[in-house]
């Protein structure tokens, strides 16, 4: 694994994220992230679980850190969601894995458990490459 302090400040002002759902880096390295949160109460609907969109956010998230290495600019141009379980922890992980990295799109896959071993969601983005860059 690299070190992600780099990665950190890079995200940083990713303020949605990092004060929106306090997610956090907790490894990176080119194709591969995993990143993780604490679930409160702000992130939860009516019936006390999280809601999709905080789940999808923290794939999304992973996704990012995982593609947007090596001096290369990444977005999401298409993804898909399944739900699985509802979480039954406090703590939410994604572990975002690449599957194709290509010159001008690559495709992940994204798992978000809890901390009891409940696969949450399933995810799979088509990321589109806007900057090519050197290492960086």
């Amino acid at each position: 694994m690299q070190d992600i302090n780099p990665l950190q400040e890079k995200f940083k002002n990713d303020l949605f994220v990092s004060q929106g759902l306090g997610a956090v880096i907790d490894e990176a390295d080119y194709g591969y992230a995993k990143c993780s949160m604490t679930i409160e109460p702000r992130h939860c609907n009516a019936l006390g679980i999280p809601m999709g969109g905080t789940i999808f956010t923290l794939a999304d998230f992973a996704f990012a850190v995982a593609s947007n290495q090596k001096g290369r600019d990444v977005v999401t141009q298409a993804s898909q969601i399944t739900f699985l379980k509802s979480a039954k922890g406090k703590h939410l992980t994604a572990v975002a894995r690449q599957i194709k990295d290509g010159k001008r799109v690559c495709f992940y896959e994204i798992t978000v458990s809890d901390e009891l071993g409940t696969e949450v969601a399933f995810v799979t983005v088509n990321g589109y490459v806007v900057r090519s860059g050197g290492e960086g």
